[in-house]
């Protein structure tokens, strides 16, 4: 790379030949965590990854968290994919769930108020409360949290990681790891808001503990059901949500006895509802919105 190239900020134009020239896509957020969608109920998309640098740029593109694909499944009613803002590819996004409920039911591509979704997490179940052809919320079945450090994946001896030391950057702090289909780091800080997550956001991320990288949820507790959060994501940095990190700073908080097994989690986007039921699996509930459609120039 020459000095001209690493100074210029602009993402490579996209150069697949087998996408179309105008591409349609539709813009939506669930709690301010944005993403943009697109259809690929015909052929797979060959290589995506370039496709989300070059679309979720918020300056140059249409602007995002990242990319998320929708399509047909030989599992489940529908299936997901899923690409950060920096081109890698994700396991799950609690929020991107949401949204791509409201996505099918009121884009008339299912009348079902229960939709089986195939995530890289496994299947995932979600439960549609409409008003005629709104979606209002939607409650998702994230599944059952791992705790094992292999699971998560983390380098950590034990058969978890509760409540343990962890140094970044010179300093200790005690965090919990939980992996709900992808790996998250939860840390209990005094404020969060007040908190450096610039600083300590990306050392998380890239820990030499966690080979896959790691989510990483700051969190303030304000009561036994009440939590306040700040989320620094792998591939996309600080993001006003995050759905899976709200099931695993619940999870994180009801296992160091902190708060109940159901809580509120405020995060800069808006509130979710978490619960760790007695099955054993973790509930979401919050809304999502379409932000806008149209279609995106290929190559521009």
């Amino acid at each position: 790379m020459n000095e001209t190239s690493a100074f210029l900020s602009r993402p490579a134009p996209v150069t697949d030949k087998t996408l179309p020239r105008l591409l349609p896509f539709t813009k939506m957020q669930g709690l301010g965590n944005d993403y943009v969608y697109v259809e690929e109920f015909g052929a797979p998309l060959a290589d995506p990854a370039p496709l989300a640098v070059a679309i979720s740029d918020r300056h140059f593109g249409v602007g995002g968290d990242g990319l998320v694909l929708i399509g047909p499944s030989e599992k489940a009613d529908f299936r997901m994919r899923i690409f950060n803002a920096d081109g890698s590819e994700a396991e799950m996004c609690g929020n991107a769930v949401r949204c791509i409920g409201k996505y099918l039911y009121e884009k008339g591509l299912t009348a079902k108020t229960e939709i089986t979704l195939e995530t890289l997490a496994g299947i995932r179940v979600l439960a549609l409360r409409a008003k005629g052809a709104r979606v209002e919320t939607v409650r998702v079945h994230m599944g059952r949290p791992a705790l094992a450090p292999a699971d998560i994946p983390m380098e950590a001896e034990g058969e978890s990681f509760v409540n343990r030391d962890i140094l970044v950057d010179g300093i200790s702090f005690r965090g919990t790891a939980v992996s709900m289909g992808n790996p998250h780091l939860v840390i209990p800080v005094p404020r969060v808001a007040d908190f450096a997550l610039e600083r300590f956001g990306p050392l998380c991320e890239h820990h030499p503990w966690f080979p896959k990288r790691v989510n990483t949820e700051f969190v303030e507790v304000l009561d036994r059901a009440r939590i306040r959060m700040r989320v620094w994501e792998r591939g996309s940095g600080e993001t006003l949500a995050c759905g899976t990190g709200a099931c695993a700073a619940l999870v994180a908080c009801s296992l160091n006895g902190w708060t109940d097994r159901k809580a509120v989690l405020e995060l800069r986007g808006g509130e979710l509802e978490i619960e760790w039921a007695g099955d054993d699996a973790v509930y979401m509930t919050g809304g999502a919105a379409i932000v806008f459609s149209g279609e995106y120039l290929i190559g521009a």
